[in-house]
Protein backbone atom coordinates (compact mmCIF):
# COMPACT_ATOMS: atom_id res chain seq x y z
CA UNK A 1 0.00 0.00 0.00
CA UNK A 2 2.64 2.67 1.06
CA UNK A 3 4.28 1.59 -2.65
CA UNK A 4 1.12 2.43 -4.54
CA UNK A 5 0.75 5.78 -2.65
CA UNK A 6 4.41 6.79 -3.65
CA UNK A 7 3.35 5.49 -7.52
CA UNK A 8 0.87 7.65 -6.83
CA UNK A 9 2.24 10.78 -5.67
CA UNK A 10 5.07 10.83 -8.65
CA UNK A 11 2.55 10.59 -10.97
CA UNK A 12 0.50 12.99 -9.25
CA UNK A 13 3.67 15.23 -9.26
CA UNK A 14 4.41 14.53 -12.34
CA UNK A 15 1.03 16.29 -13.74
CA UNK A 16 1.52 19.01 -11.48
CA UNK A 17 4.91 19.92 -13.27
CA UNK A 18 3.75 19.13 -16.55
CA UNK A 19 0.16 21.81 -15.61
CA UNK A 20 2.64 24.33 -14.00
CA UNK A 21 4.72 24.27 -17.37
CA UNK A 22 2.02 24.63 -19.68
CA UNK A 23 -0.07 27.50 -17.43
CA UNK A 24 2.69 29.13 -16.02
CA UNK A 25 5.96 29.41 -18.55
CA UNK A 26 6.16 31.37 -21.38
CA UNK A 27 4.92 30.44 -24.68
CA UNK A 28 7.41 30.28 -27.75
CA UNK A 29 6.40 32.02 -30.73
CA UNK A 30 8.55 30.77 -33.41
CA UNK A 31 10.01 27.15 -33.93
CA UNK A 32 13.41 26.45 -34.39
CA UNK A 33 12.69 22.73 -35.60
CA UNK A 34 9.81 23.69 -37.87
CA UNK A 35 10.96 26.71 -39.14
CA UNK A 36 7.32 28.98 -39.01
CA UNK A 37 5.56 30.77 -36.68
CA UNK A 38 3.47 29.34 -33.86
CA UNK A 39 -0.03 30.38 -33.61
CA UNK A 40 -0.64 33.00 -31.53
CA UNK A 41 -3.82 33.51 -29.21
CA UNK A 42 -7.04 34.82 -31.12
CA UNK A 43 -8.84 37.80 -31.40
CA UNK A 44 -12.10 37.44 -29.25
CA UNK A 45 -15.57 38.55 -30.58
CA UNK A 46 -19.31 37.41 -29.68
CA UNK A 47 -20.09 36.13 -33.07
CA UNK A 48 -16.61 33.81 -33.16
CA UNK A 49 -17.86 32.74 -29.40
CA UNK A 50 -21.27 31.65 -30.64
CA UNK A 51 -20.05 29.88 -33.76
CA UNK A 52 -17.25 27.79 -31.85
CA UNK A 53 -14.41 29.03 -33.89
CA UNK A 54 -13.01 30.87 -30.95
CA UNK A 55 -12.84 28.38 -28.59
CA UNK A 56 -10.97 25.54 -31.16
CA UNK A 57 -8.68 28.71 -32.38
CA UNK A 58 -7.88 28.84 -28.59
CA UNK A 59 -7.52 25.03 -28.40
CA UNK A 60 -5.28 25.25 -31.64
CA UNK A 61 -3.19 28.28 -29.72
CA UNK A 62 -2.86 26.06 -26.61
CA UNK A 63 -1.29 22.82 -28.17
CA UNK A 64 0.52 24.70 -31.12
CA UNK A 65 2.74 26.98 -28.64
CA UNK A 66 3.32 24.48 -25.74
CA UNK A 67 6.28 26.09 -23.41
CA UNK A 68 9.25 24.05 -24.37
CA UNK A 69 8.30 22.62 -27.62
CA UNK A 70 11.09 22.49 -29.70
CA UNK A 71 12.55 20.71 -26.53
CA UNK A 72 10.08 18.26 -26.94
CA UNK A 73 10.19 17.63 -30.29
CA UNK A 74 13.70 17.28 -29.97
CA UNK A 75 13.59 14.60 -27.43
CA UNK A 76 10.51 12.82 -29.39
CA UNK A 77 12.77 12.03 -32.25
CA UNK A 78 16.29 10.86 -30.39
CA UNK A 79 13.30 8.41 -28.80
CA UNK A 80 11.93 7.37 -32.05
CA UNK A 81 15.88 7.28 -33.35
CA UNK A 82 16.38 4.11 -31.07
CA UNK A 83 13.27 2.71 -32.03
CA UNK A 84 14.19 2.21 -35.46
CA UNK A 85 14.42 -0.55 -37.84
CA UNK A 86 17.12 -2.10 -39.52
CA UNK A 87 17.70 -4.27 -42.34
CA UNK A 88 21.11 -5.44 -43.25
CA UNK A 89 24.01 -4.86 -42.37
CA UNK A 90 27.63 -2.64 -42.46
CA UNK A 91 27.33 -0.49 -46.00
CA UNK A 92 24.51 -2.02 -47.19
CA UNK A 93 22.22 -0.90 -44.14
CA UNK A 94 19.23 0.33 -44.57
CA UNK A 95 16.79 1.90 -41.45
CA UNK A 96 13.00 2.38 -41.34
CA UNK A 97 10.58 3.46 -38.57
CA UNK A 98 7.77 1.18 -37.58
CA UNK A 99 5.15 4.48 -38.57
CA UNK A 100 5.22 6.14 -42.13
CA UNK A 101 4.56 4.66 -45.44
CA UNK A 102 8.02 3.79 -46.58
CA UNK A 103 8.72 3.39 -49.95
CA UNK A 104 5.69 5.20 -50.92
CA UNK A 105 6.19 6.98 -54.27
CA UNK A 106 6.70 10.36 -53.29
CA UNK A 107 5.87 13.05 -55.01
CA UNK A 108 6.17 16.96 -54.49
CA UNK A 109 2.52 18.24 -53.84
CA UNK A 110 1.98 21.20 -56.86
CA UNK A 111 4.57 19.06 -58.86
CA UNK A 112 2.57 18.03 -62.50
CA UNK A 113 2.84 14.72 -63.40
CA UNK A 114 0.98 14.87 -66.87
CA UNK A 115 -0.07 17.79 -68.67
CA UNK A 116 -2.40 18.60 -71.46
CA UNK A 117 0.53 19.63 -73.91
CA UNK A 118 2.12 16.12 -75.46
CA UNK A 119 6.16 16.19 -75.49
CA UNK A 120 5.22 15.75 -79.75
CA UNK A 121 3.73 19.26 -79.68
CA UNK A 122 6.58 21.07 -78.84
CA UNK A 123 9.66 22.43 -80.25
CA UNK A 124 12.64 19.98 -80.68
CA UNK A 125 15.74 21.39 -81.32
CA UNK A 126 17.67 18.21 -80.99
CA UNK A 127 21.08 19.43 -80.16
CA UNK A 128 20.83 19.54 -76.21
CA UNK A 129 21.19 16.35 -74.93
CA UNK A 130 22.79 15.91 -71.45
CA UNK A 131 24.88 12.75 -70.73
CA UNK A 132 24.80 10.61 -68.04
CA UNK A 133 26.27 12.40 -65.20
CA UNK A 134 27.88 10.66 -61.74
CA UNK A 135 25.91 9.95 -59.12
CA UNK A 136 27.88 7.79 -57.17
CA UNK A 137 28.70 10.09 -54.56
CA UNK A 138 27.20 9.12 -51.41
CA UNK A 139 27.48 5.27 -52.69
CA UNK A 140 27.81 2.87 -49.81
CA UNK A 141 26.67 5.26 -47.11
CA UNK A 142 24.13 3.78 -44.56
CA UNK A 143 20.84 5.51 -45.37
CA UNK A 144 16.89 5.71 -43.59
CA UNK A 145 13.75 6.95 -44.32
CA UNK A 146 12.09 9.29 -41.94
CA UNK A 147 8.84 9.54 -41.13
CA UNK A 148 7.87 12.92 -43.45
CA UNK A 149 8.78 11.17 -46.21
CA UNK A 150 12.75 12.70 -46.17
CA UNK A 151 15.91 10.20 -46.95
CA UNK A 152 18.72 10.18 -44.42
CA UNK A 153 22.01 9.57 -45.97
CA UNK A 154 24.99 8.97 -43.79
CA UNK A 155 26.04 9.27 -40.41
CA UNK A 156 27.90 11.31 -37.50
CA UNK A 157 28.69 14.61 -38.86
CA UNK A 158 28.30 13.90 -42.34
CA UNK A 159 24.83 13.22 -42.43
CA UNK A 160 22.50 14.55 -45.23
CA UNK A 161 18.78 14.79 -45.48
CA UNK A 162 17.21 14.88 -49.11
CA UNK A 163 13.79 15.07 -50.61
CA UNK A 164 12.74 12.82 -53.45
CA UNK A 165 11.56 13.48 -57.05
CA UNK A 166 9.20 11.57 -58.65
CA UNK A 167 8.47 13.62 -61.92
CA UNK A 168 8.01 12.62 -65.19
CA UNK A 169 9.60 14.42 -68.46
CA UNK A 170 6.19 15.86 -69.28
CA UNK A 171 5.50 17.82 -66.24
CA UNK A 172 8.31 20.29 -67.66
CA UNK A 173 5.82 20.87 -70.77
CA UNK A 174 4.35 23.68 -68.99
CA UNK A 175 7.43 25.62 -67.97
CA UNK A 176 8.70 25.03 -71.81
CA UNK A 177 5.90 26.94 -73.63
CA UNK A 178 6.35 29.80 -70.61
CA UNK A 179 9.97 30.52 -71.57
CA UNK A 180 8.95 30.13 -75.19
CA UNK A 181 6.18 32.78 -74.46
CA UNK A 182 8.86 34.81 -72.72
CA UNK A 183 11.59 34.67 -76.09
CA UNK A 184 8.64 36.01 -78.33
CA UNK A 185 7.30 38.41 -76.11
CA UNK A 186 10.94 39.80 -75.79
CA UNK A 187 11.94 39.39 -78.90
CA UNK A 188 15.46 39.13 -80.78
CA UNK A 189 16.79 41.92 -79.16
CA UNK A 190 17.10 40.34 -75.77
CA UNK A 191 18.96 36.79 -75.21
CA UNK A 192 16.77 34.19 -72.87
CA UNK A 193 18.66 31.63 -71.28
CA UNK A 194 17.15 28.81 -69.27
CA UNK A 195 19.24 27.31 -66.06
CA UNK A 196 17.05 24.06 -64.31
CA UNK A 197 18.64 22.96 -61.37
CA UNK A 198 18.62 19.43 -60.30
CA UNK A 199 17.82 18.73 -56.44
CA UNK A 200 20.68 17.03 -54.14
CA UNK A 201 19.04 13.81 -54.61
CA UNK A 202 20.27 13.21 -58.19
CA UNK A 203 23.95 13.43 -57.19
CA UNK A 204 23.48 11.46 -53.06
CA UNK A 205 21.11 8.73 -53.19
CA UNK A 206 23.28 5.30 -52.38
CA UNK A 207 22.56 3.00 -54.35
CA UNK A 208 21.15 0.49 -52.16
CA UNK A 209 18.65 2.84 -51.63
CA UNK A 210 18.18 4.09 -55.51
CA UNK A 211 16.78 -0.64 -55.65
CA UNK A 212 14.04 0.50 -53.30
CA UNK A 213 10.39 0.58 -55.39
CA UNK A 214 8.89 4.59 -55.67
CA UNK A 215 11.94 5.83 -53.91
CA UNK A 216 14.46 7.28 -56.38
CA UNK A 217 13.67 8.65 -59.91
CA UNK A 218 16.17 10.28 -61.50
CA UNK A 219 15.83 14.02 -62.66
CA UNK A 220 17.87 13.57 -66.17
CA UNK A 221 15.12 12.65 -68.15
CA UNK A 222 12.89 15.70 -67.24
CA UNK A 223 15.91 17.88 -67.93
CA UNK A 224 16.72 16.76 -71.36
CA UNK A 225 12.84 16.73 -72.30
CA UNK A 226 13.13 20.44 -70.93
CA UNK A 227 16.18 21.60 -73.05
CA UNK A 228 15.35 19.33 -76.58
CA UNK A 229 12.12 21.23 -76.34
CA UNK A 230 12.59 24.80 -75.83
CA UNK A 231 12.77 26.75 -79.01
CA UNK A 232 15.96 27.20 -80.60
CA UNK A 233 16.36 30.87 -79.89
CA UNK A 234 16.35 30.03 -76.04
CA UNK A 235 19.65 29.12 -75.06
CA UNK A 236 19.98 26.14 -72.55
CA UNK A 237 22.38 26.09 -69.57
CA UNK A 238 23.35 22.85 -69.13
CA UNK A 239 23.88 22.92 -64.89
CA UNK A 240 23.68 19.38 -64.66
CA UNK A 241 26.73 18.24 -65.98
CA UNK A 242 28.40 21.24 -64.69
CA UNK A 243 27.48 19.59 -61.14
CA UNK A 244 27.88 16.21 -61.89
CA UNK A 245 31.44 16.54 -62.61
CA UNK A 246 31.78 18.15 -58.84
CA UNK A 247 29.25 15.90 -57.24
CA UNK A 248 32.19 14.64 -55.11
CA UNK A 249 32.27 18.42 -53.63
CA UNK A 250 30.15 20.12 -51.39
CA UNK A 251 27.92 21.43 -54.03
CA UNK A 252 24.46 21.03 -52.13
CA UNK A 253 23.72 21.57 -48.69
CA UNK A 254 23.81 18.96 -46.26
CA UNK A 255 21.19 20.27 -43.68
CA UNK A 256 19.52 22.65 -46.47
CA UNK A 257 17.16 22.02 -49.18
CA UNK A 258 19.36 24.61 -51.60
CA UNK A 259 22.60 23.74 -53.13
CA UNK A 260 25.68 25.16 -51.46
CA UNK A 261 26.90 28.55 -52.97
CA UNK A 262 30.02 26.45 -54.17
CA UNK A 263 27.37 24.73 -56.59
CA UNK A 264 25.88 27.87 -57.62
CA UNK A 265 29.55 29.22 -58.42
CA UNK A 266 29.55 26.06 -61.00
CA UNK A 267 26.64 26.72 -62.18
CA UNK A 268 27.11 30.16 -63.22
CA UNK A 269 30.23 30.13 -64.53
CA UNK A 270 28.50 27.72 -67.12
CA UNK A 271 25.88 29.73 -67.42
CA UNK A 272 28.73 32.71 -68.15
CA UNK A 273 30.34 30.30 -70.74
CA UNK A 274 26.81 29.95 -72.62
CA UNK A 275 26.55 33.84 -72.46
CA UNK A 276 29.96 34.49 -73.62
CA UNK A 277 31.30 36.70 -70.70
CA UNK A 278 33.77 36.18 -68.01
CA UNK A 279 33.14 34.50 -64.23
CA UNK A 280 36.62 34.97 -62.36
CA UNK A 281 37.99 31.95 -60.64
CA UNK A 282 36.57 31.18 -57.39
CA UNK A 283 40.17 31.85 -55.78
CA UNK A 284 39.54 35.54 -57.05
CA UNK A 285 36.83 35.57 -54.96
CA UNK A 286 36.40 36.58 -51.24
CA UNK A 287 35.72 33.39 -48.83
CA UNK A 288 33.14 33.62 -46.04
CA UNK A 289 31.95 31.08 -43.55
CA UNK A 290 28.91 31.25 -41.19
CA UNK A 291 29.89 27.81 -38.65
CA UNK A 292 27.27 25.73 -36.96
CA UNK A 293 25.02 25.90 -39.76
CA UNK A 294 21.64 23.73 -39.40
CA UNK A 295 18.65 24.44 -42.14
CA UNK A 296 15.43 23.60 -43.44
CA UNK A 297 15.62 19.91 -43.72
CA UNK A 298 15.87 19.56 -39.88
CA UNK A 299 12.22 21.26 -40.19
CA UNK A 300 10.91 18.84 -42.95
CA UNK A 301 12.81 15.57 -41.84
CA UNK A 302 12.10 16.01 -37.84
CA UNK A 303 14.97 13.77 -37.76
CA UNK A 304 17.79 14.44 -34.78
CA UNK A 305 20.76 12.89 -36.85
CA UNK A 306 20.67 16.42 -38.97
CA UNK A 307 20.57 19.14 -35.98
CA UNK A 308 23.75 16.91 -34.85
CA UNK A 309 25.13 17.35 -38.05
CA UNK A 310 25.92 21.37 -38.06
CA UNK A 311 27.63 22.50 -41.42
CA UNK A 312 30.07 24.98 -42.75
CA UNK A 313 27.90 27.45 -44.72
CA UNK A 314 30.88 29.13 -47.22
CA UNK A 315 30.03 31.94 -49.82
CA UNK A 316 31.65 33.79 -51.55
CA UNK A 317 31.60 37.64 -52.39
CA UNK A 318 33.62 39.63 -55.02
CA UNK A 319 37.04 41.35 -54.45
CA UNK A 320 36.42 44.06 -56.54
CA UNK A 321 33.81 45.81 -53.92
CA UNK A 322 32.95 49.03 -57.47
CA UNK A 323 29.41 47.96 -57.25
CA UNK A 324 25.92 49.41 -55.81
CA UNK A 325 22.41 47.63 -54.97
CA UNK A 326 19.00 49.23 -54.94
CA UNK A 327 16.62 47.23 -53.41
CA UNK A 328 12.69 47.70 -53.57
CA UNK A 329 10.85 46.00 -50.79
CA UNK A 330 7.16 44.45 -52.14
CA UNK A 331 5.02 44.91 -48.85
CA UNK A 332 2.78 41.90 -48.17
CA UNK A 333 -0.57 40.99 -46.25
CA UNK A 334 -0.60 37.81 -44.05
CA UNK A 335 -1.43 35.82 -46.91
CA UNK A 336 1.13 36.90 -49.06
CA UNK A 337 -0.46 39.12 -51.15
CA UNK A 338 1.14 42.08 -52.60
CA UNK A 339 0.02 45.16 -50.87
CA UNK A 340 2.71 47.87 -51.74
CA UNK A 341 6.25 48.85 -52.84
CA UNK A 342 8.53 50.49 -50.87
CA UNK A 343 10.62 53.51 -52.21
CA UNK A 344 14.02 52.30 -53.71
CA UNK A 345 17.09 52.61 -51.13
CA UNK A 346 20.75 51.44 -50.93
CA UNK A 347 22.49 48.56 -49.29
CA UNK A 348 24.50 45.30 -49.07
CA UNK A 349 23.71 42.30 -51.58
CA UNK A 350 25.44 40.28 -49.42
CA UNK A 351 23.90 40.45 -45.64
CA UNK A 352 25.98 38.95 -42.56
CA UNK A 353 24.78 35.98 -40.08
CA UNK A 354 26.16 35.19 -36.83
CA UNK A 355 27.46 31.61 -36.43
CA UNK A 356 25.00 29.23 -35.71
CA UNK A 357 22.34 31.04 -37.57
CA UNK A 358 19.96 28.93 -39.31
CA UNK A 359 18.99 31.91 -41.62
CA UNK A 360 22.24 31.36 -43.27
CA UNK A 361 21.06 31.34 -47.25
CA UNK A 362 19.19 35.03 -46.43
CA UNK A 363 22.72 36.04 -46.90
CA UNK A 364 21.65 36.71 -50.19
CA UNK A 365 20.05 39.91 -50.69
CA UNK A 366 18.33 38.82 -46.93
CA UNK A 367 14.83 37.89 -48.74
CA UNK A 368 12.70 36.91 -51.58
CA UNK A 369 10.22 39.73 -51.81
CA UNK A 370 12.41 42.38 -53.52
CA UNK A 371 13.71 43.86 -56.69
CA UNK A 372 17.15 44.28 -57.03
CA UNK A 373 19.45 46.12 -59.11
CA UNK A 374 22.83 45.70 -58.83
CA UNK A 375 25.31 48.40 -60.76
CA UNK A 376 28.75 46.82 -61.38
CA UNK A 377 32.12 48.64 -62.69
CA UNK A 378 31.83 46.83 -66.05
CA UNK A 379 31.16 48.95 -69.03
CA UNK A 380 30.48 46.29 -71.93
CA UNK A 381 26.58 47.02 -71.97
CA UNK A 382 25.40 44.04 -71.32
CA UNK A 383 22.24 44.22 -68.79
CA UNK A 384 21.13 40.66 -67.13
CA UNK A 385 17.67 40.59 -65.60
CA UNK A 386 17.26 37.40 -63.51
CA UNK A 387 13.78 35.63 -63.45
CA UNK A 388 14.07 33.16 -60.53
CA UNK A 389 13.17 31.11 -57.19
CA UNK A 390 15.25 30.79 -54.23
CA UNK A 391 17.77 28.68 -56.09
CA UNK A 392 18.36 32.09 -58.19
CA UNK A 393 19.35 33.87 -54.92
CA UNK A 394 23.07 32.85 -54.53
CA UNK A 395 23.77 33.06 -58.77
CA UNK A 396 24.29 36.58 -58.89
CA UNK A 397 26.98 37.93 -57.03
CA UNK A 398 29.49 35.83 -58.71
CA UNK A 399 28.40 37.41 -62.02
CA UNK A 400 29.12 41.52 -60.80
CA UNK A 401 31.86 40.95 -63.01
CA UNK A 402 30.65 39.92 -66.00
CA UNK A 403 27.68 42.79 -66.37
CA UNK A 404 26.99 45.93 -66.43
CA UNK A 405 24.04 45.70 -64.51
CA UNK A 406 22.21 42.88 -62.65
CA UNK A 407 18.63 42.63 -61.82
CA UNK A 408 16.82 40.19 -59.52
CA UNK A 409 13.54 39.53 -59.89
CA UNK A 410 11.06 36.38 -58.12
CA UNK A 411 8.13 35.54 -60.07
CA UNK A 412 5.92 35.68 -57.05
CA UNK A 413 6.75 38.38 -56.13
CA UNK A 414 6.94 41.03 -59.15
CA UNK A 415 4.08 43.72 -59.31
CA UNK A 416 4.88 44.90 -63.11
CA UNK A 417 4.85 44.28 -66.71
CA UNK A 418 7.88 41.87 -67.44
CA UNK A 419 8.34 43.52 -70.79
CA UNK A 420 8.14 47.02 -70.13
CA UNK A 421 10.82 46.66 -67.14
CA UNK A 422 13.07 44.98 -69.60
CA UNK A 423 12.72 47.48 -72.05
CA UNK A 424 12.67 50.70 -69.69
CA UNK A 425 15.68 48.87 -68.31
CA UNK A 426 17.59 48.16 -71.49
CA UNK A 427 17.90 44.42 -70.35
CA UNK A 428 20.10 42.84 -72.77
CA UNK A 429 20.05 39.43 -71.34
CA UNK A 430 17.61 37.51 -69.41
CA UNK A 431 18.20 34.48 -67.40
CA UNK A 432 15.62 31.86 -65.73
CA UNK A 433 16.64 29.70 -62.63
CA UNK A 434 14.47 27.17 -61.39
CA UNK A 435 14.99 23.81 -59.38
CA UNK A 436 13.56 20.91 -61.17
CA UNK A 437 10.50 21.14 -59.01
CA UNK A 438 9.66 24.80 -60.08
CA UNK A 439 10.25 23.20 -63.19
CA UNK A 440 7.80 20.87 -63.45
CA UNK A 441 5.01 23.02 -62.15
CA UNK A 442 2.30 24.22 -63.81
CA UNK A 443 1.34 26.53 -61.32
CA UNK A 444 4.72 28.40 -61.27
CA UNK A 445 4.72 28.13 -65.23
CA UNK A 446 1.12 30.38 -64.83
CA UNK A 447 2.74 32.99 -62.44
CA UNK A 448 5.76 33.41 -64.35
CA UNK A 449 3.80 33.77 -67.70
CA UNK A 450 1.07 36.19 -66.77
CA UNK A 451 3.52 38.56 -66.04
CA UNK A 452 3.79 39.35 -69.56
CA UNK A 453 0.63 40.73 -69.73
CA UNK A 454 0.47 42.06 -65.96
CA UNK A 455 -0.34 45.60 -65.47
CA UNK A 456 1.58 47.70 -63.55
CA UNK A 457 0.39 47.90 -60.29
CA UNK A 458 0.56 51.46 -58.59
CA UNK A 459 0.58 50.84 -54.40
CA UNK A 460 0.68 54.12 -51.81
CA UNK A 461 4.12 53.95 -49.29
CA UNK A 462 2.68 54.51 -46.41
CA UNK A 463 5.19 56.31 -43.84
CA UNK A 464 4.52 53.20 -41.86
CA UNK A 465 5.93 51.19 -45.04
CA UNK A 466 9.36 53.41 -45.05
CA UNK A 467 9.85 53.03 -42.41
CA UNK A 468 9.75 49.00 -42.15
CA UNK A 469 11.92 49.06 -45.52
CA UNK A 470 14.40 51.07 -44.05
CA UNK A 471 14.53 48.90 -40.80
CA UNK A 472 17.39 46.15 -39.30
CA UNK A 473 15.75 43.26 -40.50
CA UNK A 474 14.04 41.13 -37.68
CA UNK A 475 16.04 38.08 -37.77
CA UNK A 476 17.90 38.32 -34.05
CA UNK A 477 21.07 36.75 -35.84
CA UNK A 478 21.72 39.04 -38.59
CA UNK A 479 24.68 41.02 -37.97
CA UNK A 480 24.34 44.17 -40.37
CA UNK A 481 25.77 47.52 -39.62
CA UNK A 482 22.80 49.83 -38.95
CA UNK A 483 23.64 52.06 -41.68
CA UNK A 484 23.16 49.88 -44.13
CA UNK A 485 19.53 48.56 -44.03
CA UNK A 486 17.82 45.43 -44.48
CA UNK A 487 14.18 45.04 -45.37
CA UNK A 488 12.32 43.71 -42.85
CA UNK A 489 11.73 39.56 -43.17
CA UNK A 490 8.66 38.49 -41.51
CA UNK A 491 9.06 35.30 -38.96
CA UNK A 492 6.06 33.54 -40.60
CA UNK A 493 7.00 34.37 -44.12
CA UNK A 494 7.80 30.49 -46.28
CA UNK A 495 10.75 31.17 -47.68
CA UNK A 496 9.24 29.90 -51.35
CA UNK A 497 5.83 30.16 -50.58
CA UNK A 498 3.82 31.69 -53.48
CA UNK A 499 1.23 34.29 -52.57
CA UNK A 500 -1.75 32.22 -54.11
CA UNK A 501 -0.38 28.98 -52.06
CA UNK A 502 2.71 27.11 -51.80
CA UNK A 503 5.03 25.81 -54.64
CA UNK A 504 5.97 22.22 -54.98
CA UNK A 505 8.61 21.47 -52.34
CA UNK A 506 6.09 18.81 -50.69
CA UNK A 507 7.53 15.66 -50.64
CA UNK A 508 4.77 13.52 -48.57
CA UNK A 509 1.12 13.76 -48.24
CA UNK A 510 1.94 15.20 -44.74
CA UNK A 511 1.48 18.36 -43.62
CA UNK A 512 5.25 19.46 -44.67
CA UNK A 513 5.85 23.31 -43.96
CA UNK A 514 4.77 25.34 -46.99
CA UNK A 515 8.22 26.16 -48.08
CA UNK A 516 9.15 25.44 -51.86
CA UNK A 517 12.18 25.35 -53.22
Amino acid sequence: MKRANIFLALIGGLFLGLAIIFLIFPRPKFSEVERRELKTFPEFSVDRLLDGSFMSDVSSWFSDSQPFRDEFMTLSMAIKKKMALQRGEGEEQFVFHQTGDVGADLVPGGMDEDEDQSAGELADSGERDIPDGDISAADGEESKMSKSGILIVGSGDKVRALMNYSGSPSAGNAYVSMVNAYKEALGPEIKVYSMVAPIAMEFYCPEEARKRPGLYKSQLPTIRHIYSSLSPEVHAVNVYSALSDHAHEDIYLRTDHHWAPLGAYYAAREFARVAGVHVPELSEFDENVIHRFVGSMYGYSKDISVKNAPEDFIYYTPKDKSYTSTFTVINLDKDFRMIGEGKPFKSQFFKKFKDGSGNAYLTFMGSDFLIVKVETGVRNGRKLAILKDSYGNAIPGYLFGSFQEVHVLDFRYFPHNIVDYCRRNGITDFLFVNNIFNACSSGVAAKSRALLTRKDRSFATSATTEEKAASPGNHKDVDTPAAEPTPEIPANMPEEDAPDGPEPLHTTPTDTPPDTL
